[in-house]
């Protein structure tokens, strides 16, 4: 039996009517086609799932999208405004924070919630920021280059 849940997803209210075990990253990606939340692990380890709901990062994969019902969502595609980046998508950017791009959302969320709750943080503080967010490809360098520069940016 499905449900309706109501949401307002990276500005745009929405109402559908879900079976009640979809998980919200499954309704971002298969029912919205916000593709850019990604299934990682399904066990709530590697961040790849991320999106801001209410204002803080949530792992979507650990979630039914009937419990997120009234909220809402931001994912990686609502971040932006008005065409201009996020200074954490810029920082990633410039400071080439990705390679294969599979973790770069999660990534990107939960830095721009690190940077909401702290504006200017230690490396040190970037490092336990992101400690629930996994990458498989680089030493997290270049991921902890970008939101120094976001962090920059935002302060100037």
């Amino acid at each position: 039996m499905k449900k309706a849940i109501n949401l307002n997803v990276n500005g745009v209210s929405r109402t559908d009517e879900v079976e009640p075990r979809v998980l919200l990253v499954h309704y971002l990606r298969d029912v919205l086609g916000l593709t850019g939340t990604h299934v990682g692990c399904e066990t709530s380890l590697c961040g790849a799932c991320t999106v801001m709901l209410d204002g803080e990062a949530v792992k979507s994969c650990t979630m039914f999208a009937v419990q997120a019902n009234g909220a809402t969502v931001t994912t990686i595609e609502g971040l932006a405004t008005d065409g201009e980046l996020h200074p954490v998508q810029e920082g990633f950017w410039e400071c080439h924070g990705l390679q294969c791009g599979y973790c770069t959302p999660g990534m990107i969320i939960t830095a721009a919630q690190l940077l909401e709750r702290n504006a200017n943080p230690s490396r040190e503080e970037i490092c336990h920021g992101l400690e629930g967010n996994l990458c498989r490809c680089t030493g997290y360098q270049h991921i902890i280059e970008a939101v120094e520069y976001a962090a920059k940016k935002t302060a100037s």
